[in-house]
């Protein structure tokens, strides 16, 4: 997939490439998936290249929980960002949590499914940060890392 690097001291990390504001917590859309099927979305791998430490900044609630507080019926709809955010803009809560992934730290999780970006807030560098989209069966990994 590619490298991403988060300037020193930025809220959030992920530009928004049409006008380069940062795009704040969302979820990713790699693979197209409807409602029913977003929680089978590729995982993302992420590393941590630094030289700065940087957050994962994760929401409690996936997209598919959002999705039926908001819609009689969310069959059908293809989840997405404008609906993280339609949640929040009705004044439901959203707790996030932040994550300290030092240089060197990574992180495996389902980014198609929960709401998520990354920080550097409070960090005097930079951090630049490698990821990979895959299907990871049980075991794979330990043996890798």
């Amino acid at each position: 997939l590619g490298q991403a690097a988060g300037p020193a001291k930025a809220l959030t990390t992920t530009p928004n490439y049409l006008d380069g504001r940062r795009i704040g917590l969302h979820v990713d859309n790699w693979d197209r998936l409807d409602y029913e099927s977003k929680h089978t979305g590729r995982r993302r791998l992420c590393f941590n290249l630094g030289p700065g430490t940087r957050y994962l900044l994760l929401a409690e609630l996936d997209i598919r929980t959002i999705c039926r507080m908001l819609y009689a019926d969310p069959v059908g709809r293809h989840p997405h960002t404008d609906d993280l955010r339609a949640y929040v803009a009705s004044q439901q809560p959203l707790r996030v949590f932040r994550i300290r992934l030092a240089p060197g730290d990574g992180y495996i999780a389902p980014t198609e499914l929960l709401p998520h970006d990354d920080s550097t807030e409070d960090q005097p560098e930079p951090s630049t940060a490698a990821f990979w989209l895959g299907h990871w069966p049980r075991g794979t990994l330990p043996m890798v890392v």
